[in-house]
């Protein structure tokens, strides 16, 4: 079989179900920004050391890639086609939370915005996390009732908030002194 099917040459792709759309579409531009999303986390996951803490970080990333690969084959489908894909659910998002929880007790608490930086892995979550930002803006432009969507939505939501805290820990477990933004007077 062929990588190549010449069908998307005029500007068009194919949702889950089959139903052709310009690639513009507001599907293809949050599943795309979801694709975008997958390919930094796996390179922030690839840059991290074979450590036990990093581990620890791999192991949710891993995880993470896997769902969202589900959050995206939701968004590429209509809603009469949900049913024919993996379940993406509120546990997912518990997992999310429950690691938010754990590296959050860890890092002090932070009363200004945090700039991203100090080190390439810091950098990176921040990077994913604004990727991550974008799909979920992409996502809103989907008309959808379903609870599938509804889950990945939040998903989403909750990935950033886990990708903002994840840079806060890097940063510690580095001992990178973080910079927060000072607005000018």
């Amino acid at each position: 079989m062929r990588i190549y099917t010449k069908t998307g040459d005029g500007g068009t792709t194919s949702l889950v179900g089959g139903k052709r759309v310009g690639k513009n579409h507001p599907r293809v531009e949050a599943y795309g920004s979801v694709d975008e999303l997958t390919a930094h986390l796996a390179y922030l996951r690839d840059n991290m050391e074979d450590i036990d803490t990093q581990q620890e970080y791999r192991n949710d990333l891993l995880q993470i890639l896997n769902d969202l690969m589900t959050v995206a084959a939701v968004f590429a489908c209509e809603d009469e086609h949900l049913s024919r894909l993996p379940v993406l659910s509120e546990e997912d998002i518990r997992f999310l939370e429950q690691r938010i929880d754990v590296l959050q007790a860890e890092v002090p608490p932070a009363d200004k915005f945090t700039l991203p930086g100090g080190h390439p892995l810091v950098s990176l979550a921040h990077i994913a996390r604004t990727v991550c930002r974008r799909a979920e803006r992409n996502a809103t432009r989907i008309e959808c009732e379903a609870e599938a969507y509804r889950i990945a939505l939040q998903y989403l939501n909750r990935l950033s908030d886990y990708l903002y805290i994840l840079g806060r820990k890097i940063s510690q477990d580095f001992n990178i002194p973080e910079t927060f933004w000072v607005p000018k007077k």
